[in-house]
């Protein structure tokens, strides 16, 4: 009897064991953890900028009926305002890019005195461009880069050189402080027959810039 009770409690064990091995885990499961965004300067971008330019064409000299006239200017600094557009690749720390800019720029006029009430005023170009390429080290959201390439304005062509800083203070806004030194090549003016170059127009620029950025995260 003692056997019998023995094997049937044992039997009931097992039972039970099994049953229990067969109902569903109450432990919570393990947490989803998101991935965090990596930053990277990679992406297309726009924006726009304004600042200021230093004309550094202060007296320009020609050379008339054996005389040397010289031209003064009247306006040897002027707001620069305009919009650019660009690109960035970053591999690794590295950042390389290109960017064009179009900007307004008004240095007034240079005033050349041909003596005998024979004065000649030549109006400075009210705008220019450029088209350079980009290249810098990212410390984060923060890039320093130096930049360079071609310059123009209506019918002068030219090149620039510079270097700046950018701060991207969410994914999709940044904001940069750049120089650049912009060199065009000899304008030209005629009078009395004869056609008078100016020399090249060289000046510096200091502005800061807001970029929209659509990269790629």
């Amino acid at each position: 009897m003692k056997k019998i009770l023995l094997a049937s409690v044992a039997l009931l064990g097992l039972t039970a064991a099994a049953s229990a091995a067969d109902l569903p885990s109450r432990r919570a499961p393990a947490p989803i953890v998101a991935a965090v965004p990596v930053f990277t300067w990679t992406g297309f971008y726009v924006g726009v900028n304004a600042g200021v330019g230093f004309n550094d064409n202060d007296e320009d000299e020609i050379v008339f009926g054996g005389t040397t006239i010289i031209g003064d200017s009247d306006d040897d600094a002027s707001f620069i305002g305009g919009a650019q557009i660009g690109y960035n690749y970053q591999i690794g720390s590295f950042v390389v890019g290109v960017e064009g800019d179009i900007q307004y720029a008004d240095f007034g006029s240079t005033t050349y005195d041909f003596g005998g009430g024979d004065v000649v005023t030549v109006d400075s170009e009210d705008w220019f461009g450029t088209v350079r390429a980009r290249a810098g080290v990212a410390f984060g959201q923060a890039l320093i880069y130096a930049t360079g390439g071609f310059a123009f304005a209506d019918d002068r062509t030219g090149w620039t050189v510079g270097g700046g800083l950018e701060y991207a203070f969410t994914n999709n806004l940044s904001a940069k402080i750049e120089g650049l030194y912009v060199n065009l090549e000899d304008d030209d003016f005629e009078f009395a027959g004869t056609t008078f170059s100016t020399g090249e127009t060289d000046f510096g620029v200091i502005r800061a810039g807001l970029n929209y950025r659509f990269g790629t995260y």
